[in-house]
């Protein structure tokens, strides 16, 4: 697994499904937003040290939402290093698999996207240390702070570092072909809604749950993509 520039002290790791995102505030100060795969912990790590970072810096570990691809190593990562595995109080009963996960409402051209999704291996119970809301201050990255994003799952958020300019957006929108509208929504039309919240923060750097990040005119192709996709729900990505 290769750790990926994005910008000064912003890495991606990119999986066969999706990615997750590494900031570093210091050598001994690691945050990792989303967390891959069930089984991906070494690979993370080896990733991790390639590019001078240790993983006993690993501070915390910011979950999107409860989805499979991206809690799965949570628990390992958090295990090893003693990090603090971090998400919304909706989803945690799900991350600790104390609530089942929750089912999207597909679009017909969504139905074999899914199924070929399920192929990752499902994620093992994970403590969450941290249940966060609407608001919150993260902790990192000269103060982060939790956007609520309700419609891909009703615990997703984004996370926001204001000072930098760089928006994580989860699985509420994606860059697979162009940026637009995720899929697999629980409810498309809150989805939409909050694409359009993300949409207002005006962000420079964009780093999606699956797809490119966006690091030019990011603002105005969000904004474009927002008001194209977002007001119907429908767009295919």
């Amino acid at each position: 697994m290769e750790l990926i520039d994005v910008r000064p002290r912003l890495f991606m790791l990119r999986f066969p499904i999706g990615q997750a995102y590494v900031w570093v505030d210091g050598d001994d100060d690691l945050t990792l937003i989303d967390a891959g795969w069930a089984g991906a912990a070494p690979r993370i790590e080896a990733a991790l040290r390639s590019r001078g970072l240790r993983p006993e810096g690993l501070r915390r570990i910011v979950l999107t939402h409860c989805h499979r691809d991206h809690a799965g190593a949570a628990g390992a990562l958090a295990g090893r290093y003693g990090a603090e595995v971090v998400a919304h109080a909706a989803d945690a009963p799900v991350v600790r698999n104390e609530a089942p996960v929750p089912e999207p409402v597909l679009l017909d051209w969504e139905v074999p996207l899914y199924e070929h999704g399920l192929t990752v291996p499902p994620a093992p119970p994970t403590r969450v240390d941290r249940e966060v809301v609407d608001g919150d201050g993260l902790g990192f990255g000269d103060g982060a702070r939790v956007v609520h994003t309700p419609g891909h799952t009703d615990g997703s958020i984004a996370v926001h570092l204001p000072r930098h300019g760089v928006l994580f957006t989860g699985d509420t929108v994606a860059s697979v072909g162009r940026v637009a509208l995720g899929v697999f929504h629980v409810d498309r039309e809150r989805a939409g809604t909050s694409m359009r919240r993300l949409a207002g923060l005006a962000p420079e750097t964009v780093c999606f749950g699956h797809g490119d990040p966006l690091t030019e005119d990011a603002a105005a192709v969000l904004r474009a993509a927002a008001g194209r996709d977002a007001a119907t729900g429908t767009a295919r990505p």
